[in-house]
Parts: C-alpha cells; structure tokens; sequence
C-alpha cells in the first residue's frame, strides 16, 4: 500500500555541515532548524546563499521548506541548505534543472579544511623561528 507523502527531500553537504531538506508546493514558509531561516542566519550572504536555488527558479513564495542542519559553521550550513534545496527542486519539478546546472547550484563544493602536520602550528604554518 503506498502512502501519499508531499514531501520531497535533498541532502547537502558542504565541509563538515549537513542539511536534511523537506519541500513541497505551499505558501512560502522557510523554517531552518524550526527558526525562520532571516533569524536561524543572521549575516545577509548567508540568508541570500540559502534562498538562492529558489531565486534562481523564481519559485521563492512557491514552496514550503524545513531544514535540519548539524554540523559546521554558519558558511558551510548556508552552503549545505542551497544544496539540499536545489536538489530537492530539481526533484520536485525537473523544469528547473537547466536553471539550476547553469547557476552551479547542483554541484557539491568538495573544498575540507587540510590537516594539522606534526611539527608545525597549523596545516601549513610553522612554528616561529627564533635565532637567540
């Protein structure tokens, strides 16, 4: 028996963040971890890096959006919601898939911080040389 489920989800990820996203057609609601997404990201990049696949489709008063995010910081959360969300679009209605493909809103940022060597203070930087 299948169940009549409107919901469509994407995944995101962008450096150590993760983000679950629930779409379906509705009025404009844009909740991120049960917040509206202006007071979940508080800096103005990140509230237009997080609505930009719906900017881009112009379908931004066209869907209901719920967000989980753990992980990472307020950049790669923002990064990981636009993610999820362009997936879940392209899912939803794959009209817009051109749209999103031209703008590199489908494609994941594979960028990780690199590791701390030993014998150095960070993954590059070393320790400051003294002479006396």
């Amino acid at each position: 028996m299948a169940v009549n489920n409107p919901w469509t989800w994407g995944l995101g990820r962008r450096k150590t963040a993760v983000a679950r996203v629930r779409i379906k057609p509705g009025t404009g609601v844009f909740m991120v971890n049960k917040k509206p997404v202006n007071e979940y990201f508080v800096t103005e990049r990140d509230q237009t890096q997080a609505i930009a696949p719906l900017l881009k489709t112009e379908t931004l008063e066209s869907y209901e959006i719920h967000c989980n995010v753990k992980g990472g910081g307020p950049n790669g959360q923002a990064g990981a919601v636009l993610l999820g969300i362009a997936r879940a679009i392209k899912e939803l209605n794959p009209v817009h898939f051109d749209a999103l493909r031209e703008a590199g809103l489908l494609t994941r940022d594979g960028r990780q911080s690199e590791r701390k060597k030993p014998g150095r203070r960070g993954a590059r930087r070393g320790f400051q040389f003294s002479k006396r």
